[in-house]
């Protein structure tokens, strides 16, 4: 079996969620007592991935503080891109990182709660041999402000359809997807392509396999999504002691904010 490693996408700006957003990244959004970022985090800690890319951009310096604390000292690293290289841009400037093993692509501004494990099983186990990427898929109440998808009776995506006004059903794609090293190589031979959802997916139409997510899965990119994430259930910590960080961050006014949705 490959080794995994990770990349997670948390370089968004926030337009939506501003003036959250003015002063604090999108990626740290509070959900409970814990920022967003360190809930993926902890997902990755979980599912034994040792490896993890987080990239940065916006309010860049917060976010390089909040990685900086001892418990993500060697398996977590940090990429700043002075201007956004997209989704695709950032896999390829990372390619060395990814060579020969398989990868597991976040979108990192999704609040996401699910059993990860079995993702990855039936990712290695499970899809079928012509499909390198299994892409994590959701029920979206809002399916017009989604990729929705539309897949054959194997599950494999026959058909995808970005932010449709009228979509053909409330399959999403969740923006978590984990991909074979040829779909890193095709990245690299193509120097034009720099999103992901957008100019890669398309290309790998019929040879992607899906995974449904049946636990929680929001984009908290809208003031509404991120004050109903704070009544979800979350899980325990995975790492028990409240350290400097947290301590400071639970400070942070940002709490309120996000519960009432403005400043």
């Amino acid at each position: 079996m490959n080794e995994i490693k990770a990349l997670l996408l948390a370089a968004g700006l926030g337009t939506r969620l501003k003036p959250l957003t003015n002063k604090w990244p999108k990626c740290l959004m509070p959900i409970g007592e814990r920022p967003l970022l360190e809930h993926w985090l902890e997902i990755m800690r979980l599912a034994k991935i040792k490896d993890v890319i987080v990239n940065t951009h916006h309010h860049s310096e917060i976010v390089q503080e909040f990685l900086s604390r001892s418990r993500f000292e060697g398996w977590v690293y940090s990429f700043y891109e002075e201007s956004l290289l997209g989704t695709a841009g950032t896999l390829r400037a990372n390619n060395e990182f990814f060579q020969d093993c398989t990868t597991l692509l976040v979108h990192a501004d999704n609040w996401c709660q699910c059993d990860f494990t079995n993702f990855i099983d039936f990712h290695i186990r499970h899809r079928p041999n012509h499909c390198p990427i299994t892409m994590m898929t959701f029920e979206s109440p809002t399916p017009e402000t989604c990729g929705v998808i539309e897949t054959n009776n194997d599950g494999i995506v026959i058909a995808f359809h970005e932010k449709s006004k009228n979509p053909p059903g409330n399959q999403a794609n969740g923006a978590v997807y984990l991909l074979e090293s040829d779909v890193l190589n095709w990245i690299l031979e193509h120097n034009e392509i720099h999103d992901f959802s957008t100019e890669v997916i398309p290309h790998y139409i019929g040879s992607i396999a899906t995974w449904k997510n049946r636990g929680i899965h929001r984009d908290i990119g809208a003031v509404s999504m991120l004050q109903a994430a704070q009544s979800d259930p979350k899980q325990n910590s995975f790492w028990n002691e409240i350290d400097d960080w947290q301590k400071e961050f639970l400070k942070n006014p940002i709490h309120h904010q996000a519960a009432k949705g403005s400043i």
